[in-house]
């Protein structure tokens, strides 16, 4: 049972993560800050699960990277891309809803 629920809790985690980047890429960021913003708001995520998120995001198409050499340490900063904000903003309208439905939904289980 453990196994299972931690599978669940992965997968439902998983699109809650994609939904919280991209909520934060309408302006520039790097990795590190990416993580500091999410961590701030209570959100953990390892480098680990970032970086390859960030990737697969670029590849589809909603993202784009370009490097920062002005400072010693070069970065890496990825933003929406024009498609990307139109993706997001779906995505963010169908989360606000399906999240309201299920709060409901929910929240009347408390109530038997």
């Amino acid at each position: 049972m453990n196994n299972l629920l931690t599978s669940l809790l992965t997968e439902l985690r998983r699109g809650t993560l994609t939904l919280a980047v991209l909520s934060q890429l309408r302006t520039p960021q790097y990795g590190y800050s990416l993580v500091q913003i999410l961590e701030n708001s209570s959100i953990n995520i390892d480098q680990s699960t970032l970086y390859p998120l960030l990737r697969r995001l670029e590849k589809q198409g909603l993202v784009t990277s370009s490097w920062d050499t002005s400072e010693s340490r070069p970065r890496k900063y990825y933003v929406l891309s024009e498609f990307g904000l139109e993706i997001f903003t779906q995505l963010k309208k169908e989360w606000l809803q399906n999240s309201k439905e299920l709060y409901e939904l929910l929240k009347g289980e408390e109530n038997e």
